[in-house]
C-alpha cells in the first residue's frame, strides 16, 4: 500500500477519489494520531477539525499534508475550494464515509472534514524580530499552563490584542499543553497557526536572552495585591531593586505597553515559582473588588491584553 508521502503525489480531488473504506488505510491511521490521539505525526503533521479551523490551516501558510472529508462533510467542499484547489497547494483531497471519520475525530458531532498541517517553525531570531505592523514587540510566555483550553483561548486573545509572538515553557515541574494540541487549537480558533510561537523553552535561559535582547519581562503575580503603587511608577521598568527585594508591582495601567514586553502567565493553580517573579522586570497583578480572590489565567490574560492593545492603537493614532 502506498505511504502518505506517495500517495500524495498521485491523489485527485475529493469528487473523484476512491472511497477510504479500511480502518487501517495508512491515511486514516495519521489523521486517527493526530485528532484523536493529540500527536503530531512522524513527520510533525498536527490534525485540525471543523470547517472553521481547516479554513484557518488554509490559510495559515502552514504546509498540509492532506485533507480528509467524510461523505457527509463534502457540504463544505465548495466553501473550502477557493483554498483547496490553489495550484500551487498540491496536496491530496480524501474521502471516507461517515462511520470511519467518526472514528478517528477528536469531537463528539465531526462536521466531516479535517487536515493534516505542520505549524510553522519559528526561531528565537524570528520571535524578537518586530512586525512593521508593530509598535513594539508584545509577546505572551506561557509557563507551566497545564490546560489546553487555557492555552488555545490565552493565544487567542493575545492575537486577538496584537501580540507578536508566543513562548511555551515548563515551570518547575508543570509543563505547559501543546498550543498544537485538537483542543488547543479549537480553543484557539486556529490562532496558534498564525501566531508565531517558540515550543518547550527553559524559562531561566529565556529570561536571559530577552534581557540581552533588550526585552522587558513582566510577571503574572498572585502573591501580593496591586494597587499600592501610584500611577506609572516602574513603568519605564528600572532595574530591579538589589538584594532580595521584590520587582514593582503594578496594575496594567500602571505599565507602559509601547515598549518591548513580554507577559509571563503562571500555572493555573500555583502560579508562576517566586524565583521567577523576582528574576523578572516587574510583577503585574489586576486589583479586583472585595471577596473576589483571583481570575483564570485565560481570563486574567484578557483584560491585560486589553490594556496593552489600548495603549499601543493609541500611541498608533497619535
Amino acid at each position: 500500500m502506498a505511504t502518505p508521502g506517495k500517495a500524495a503525489r498521485n491523489a485527485r480531488p475529493a469528487n473523484d477519489s476512491a472511497l477510504l473504506t479500511s480502518r487501517d488505510n495508512r491515511w486514516l491511521k495519521e489523521f486517527r494520531l493526530a485528532l484523536r490521539g493529540g500527536l503530531p505525526t512522524e513527520n510533525g503533521f498536527v490534525g485540525v477539525e471543523g470547517a472553521r479551523l481547516v479554513e484557518e490551516a488554509l490559510r495559515s501558510g502552514c504546509p498540509i499534508q492532506a485533507v480528509l472529508f467524510s461523505e457527509s462533510g463534502q457540504r463544505y467542499r465548495e466553501r473550502l475550494a477557493p483554498l483547496i484547489d490553489r495550484p500551487e497547494m498540491g496536496f491530496p483531497t480524501l474521502l471516507t464515509n461517515d462511520r470511519l471519520f467518526e472514528g478517528v475525530a477528536d469531537t463528539e458531532h465531526p462536521q466531516g472534514v479535517a487536515a493534516l498541517v505542520k505549524p510553522r517553525e519559528t526561531s528565537f531570531d524570528d520571535l524578537v524580530h518586530t512586525p512593521a505592523s508593530a509598535c513594539a514587540l508584545l509577546l505572551v510566555v506561557l509557563a507551566g499552563v497545564q490546560d489546553p483550553g487555557n492555552v488555545g483561548t490565552i493565544l487567542r486573545t493575545a492575537a486577538a490584542f496584537g501580540a507578536t509572538g508566543a513562548v511555551t515553557a515548563a515551570s518547575g515541574i508543570s509543563g505547559t499543553a501543546s498550543p498544537y494540541s485538537p483542543k488547543a487549537l479549537r480553543a484557539s480558533a486556529g490562532a496558534a497557526l498564525h501566531l508565531p510561537i517558540l515550543p518547550g523553552m527553559s524559562l531561566p535561559i529565556l529570561l536571559t536572552q530577552f534581557k540581552i535582547a533588550g526585552i522587558h519581562t513582566l510577571a503574572s503575580s498572585a502573591h501580593e495585591k496591586a494597587g499600592s503603587l501610584p500611577p506609572n511608577v516602574g513603568a519605564r521598568f528600572s532595574a530591579s531593586p538589589p538584594g532580595d527585594a521584590a520587582p514593582p508591582l503594578l496594575a496594567p495601567w500602571e505599565v507602559d505597553w509601547c515598549q518591548p514586553v513580554a507577559l509571563l502567565v503562571g500555572n493555573e493553580g500555583a502560579g508562576l515559582p517566586e524565583e521567577i517573579e523576582r528574576s523578572a522586570d516587574a510583577r503585574i497583578r489586576i486589583p479586583l473588588a472585595g471577596g473576589v480572590e483571583s481570575l483564570n489565567a485565560a481570563a486574567a490574560a484578557a483584560v491585560v491584553f486589553y490594556e496593552a492593545a489600548r495603549q499601543r492603537a493609541k500611541q498608533g493614532n497619535g
